[in-house]
């Protein structure tokens, strides 16, 4: 391995001198199994689940607040519950424990499966997708990214890592374009109704009334979301992760004195250090991808508002076409309006961001902190192998 050559293809570091430049010595792998990216990626995925139950409990409020899961799982329990239907004052009835306790002491033990699981599945499962397709992505864009160690180095570059993001986020949005069209249209009153036993059921006939094109509608806006989000997301967290934390190793410690010019120091960073440094990494992540996706966001739901309509128009309209060709145009007019009354576009596409992602930092961190550590556990080398970054007469021992 030619260290000088790798760190220049990857873009990293940008050392100011040939001397300067760093050494590696890290153990060649086979490449990556893709079952082992299937593991890591449903791990984070559960991880976000779970950091936004925590973060929902804890401010007592709903979880879709928190983190916007594309299926509620439980929307069905909360119209059920007639304390929430009242409006009453919080309580433990009102936390999620509370909620599945009284469904399931109401319409029993079946209600789980039925009405919770669905959903459930549905979210990992779109999530497990998103961070496996990543890694795929990434492994083919970045040769050591398909190693299957427990450090990648050198780090990929910044557009690999914006190439793989979009090519995850386009996937995901692909996939998860009839769970975004049953949320849209999803009315509780109307299972109940129709005489659904689960939700299972009634989505597979809520997609059949509205067929493929209707699935599908608005999808333009949701790939350029998700694609550009997820790009911009997995971008800034590996650059935060690796390539400022490098620079940050290799300027504090190879600006330390040494005690006698002849030793050569091989210095261990401070433990406390690279779990900082990834959890500004996923700070960065949510920042970035709130950015691009909030504006998005914003003219999504009024597009998505209109669907019902749309629907409605495509069963008594001869021309479905013309109708989902013209929706976008009058979702445009709209929100041009909304734009005019909020004071210009930019303040009405980023009202509410700063709000937005502070809510979704905690369970986008925990998510992601998992995720790094379960690619580095499951690791050729397991928790023994470590990178020697050697940076003047100093050893840089990253364990």
């Amino acid at each position: 391995m030619n260290p000088r050559r790798h760190a220049y293809e990857s873009g990293f570091p940008a050392w100011t001198g040939e001397d300067d430049a760093p050494s590696l010595r890290v153990q060649e792998t086979e490449p990556r199994q893709t079952k082992t990216n299937v593991l890591q990626g449903s791990s984070a995925a559960g991880a976000r689940a779970l950091g936004t139950q925590l973060v929902a409990f804890y401010f007592r409020a709903p979880v879709k607040a928190f983190f916007r899961t594309r299926v509620d799982y439980m929307q069905v329990a909360r119209a059920l519950n007639p304390a929430v239907q009242a409006n009453a004052a919080w309580s433990w009835h009102q936390t999620t424990p509370g909620l599945l306790a009284h469904a399931v002491r109401t319409y029993g033990w079946g209600f789980i499966p039925r009405q919770i699981l669905p959903p459930l599945v549905a979210n990992a499962t779109v999530g497990a997708i998103l961070y496996t397709s990543y890694l795929q992505v990434l492994g083919a864009l970045h040769q050591p990214a398909s190693q299957q160690t427990k450090r990648v180095y050198p780090p990929p570059p910044l557009v690999s890592t914006f190439q793989a993001g979009f090519a995850a986020g386009a996937l995901q949005s692909a996939v998860a374009a009839p769970l975004d069209a049953l949320v849209v249209r999803f009315k509780v009153s109307d299972m109940l109704a129709g005489g659904h036993r689960s939700i299972y059921a009634y989505s597979k006939q809520k997609l059949f009334a509205i067929g493929l094109r209707g699935v599908f509608a608005g999808y333009s806006l949701s790939f350029a979301k998700e694609a550009l989000g997820y790009g911009c997301f997995f971008a800034a967290f590996e650059y935060v992760k690796q390539q400022a934390y490098f620079r940050y190793l290799t300027w504090y410690y190879g600006s330390r004195p040494a005690a006698r010019a002849s030793d050569t120091h091989v210095i261990r960073p401070h433990f406390a250090l690279e779990p900082a440094f990834l959890l500004l990494a996923g700070a960065s992540a949510s920042i970035a991808q709130q950015v691009v996706q909030h504006p998005i966001a914003k003219v999504q739901a009024v597009h998505y508002g209109r669907l019902e309509s749309i629907d409605y128009a495509t069963k008594t309209d001869a021309g479905t076409a013309k109708t989902y060709r013209h929706a976008y145009e009058q979702t445009f007019e709209q929100c041009q309006r909304q734009a005019e009354k909020a004071g210009g576009w930019r303040r009405w596409v980023y009202r509410g961001l700063v709000m937005n992602t502070l809510r979704q930092m905690p369970s986008t961190s925990a998510g992601l902190i998992v995720f790094e550590l379960v690619r580095r556990r499951f690791g050729v080398g397991g928790l023994q192998e470590g990178v020697t970054i050697e940076y003047e007469d100093r050893k840089i021992l990253l364990s």
